[in-house]
């Protein structure tokens, strides 16, 4: 059933709270140290806008075209792309949001960096996370571990973007336990490059409606769901970035 109502709203994203505080006292973390990124994809402005005054003010889209229609209706909320970029997006994505979860190569990194300066939109740089194949599944989009520890030194060294952390999609799995080894995966090559990088922010965003308590539990410091808030969108397929 599809949430419309504020007090729909509030509801959900006051569950999604209470699982993230649940996980992170099982973690002996701060809730405060977890965001909350509604996936907004597919949702109409409208329906949004209440979502927005329920606090939900951190929308995910997956497409820079579907948020070039709603971002101008929507003052209030800030925007992260957490689909694919293709490159002839990039200058419009620049224009549009506030951070890109999805910088899964350095000539992606290198092209973002250039249109950031010649925007002037990010005065202290546009944040990006950087996207990592813990798992080395072909089938999903990001860096490897060794190459990204290669290139890191010239991604640190890009005046126009932050690098505010790591992201990950989890295992397409029958349970939300079995994703666990992919985000502590990530959590530990964290771990070692910001020891070696200063620069790279420790944000993990990884974790989505299936499993993101268990992310938490692993150090997630930004969760992306979408079905846990708006409901089930028929046309998302599963084990996408912005699908659960």
């Amino acid at each position: 059933m599809e949430s419309s109502s504020i007090e729909d709203f509030r509801a959900a994203r006051a569950r999604v709270l209470e699982t993230i505080a649940g996980a992170c006292k099982r973690s002996g973390r701060d809730p405060g140290a977890v965001s909350l990124v509604a996936v907004s994809k597919t949702v109409d402005a409208s329906r949004l806008a209440t979502a927005v005054q329920a606090g939900l003010d951190l929308l995910g889209e997956n497409r820079v075209q579907e948020a070039e229609s709603k971002c101008p209706l929507l003052p209030g909320a800030r925007w992260h792309l957490i689909g694919p970029l293709q490159s002839n997006k990039a200058r419009k994505a620049v224009q549009l949001f506030d951070a890109i979860e999805t910088v899964d190569s350095l000539d992606l990194a290198r092209r973002l960096d250039r249109l950031a300066g010649e925007s002037g939109r990010h005065p202290t740089g546009l944040g990006i996370y950087l996207q990592v194949n813990v798992d080395r599944d072909e089938a999903k989009s990001g860096f490897l571990p060794e190459i990204l520890q290669g290139e890191l030194h010239e991604l640190s060294s890009l005046p126009n973007v932050r690098l505010l952390g790591l992201m990950t999609v989890g295992r397409l799995t029958g349970s939300a336990e079995e994703a666990r080894p992919t985000f502590a995966r990530l959590r530990g090559l964290s771990e070692r490059l910001t020891g070696e990088h200063p620069s790279l922010g420790h944000g993990l965003s990884m974790g989505m409606t299936n499993d993101y308590a268990v992310a938490v539990e692993e150090g997630a410091t930004l969760v992306r769901v979408g079905r846990a808030i708006f409901g089930t969108r028929a046309d998302v397929p599963k084990g996408s970035a912005s699908g659960r």
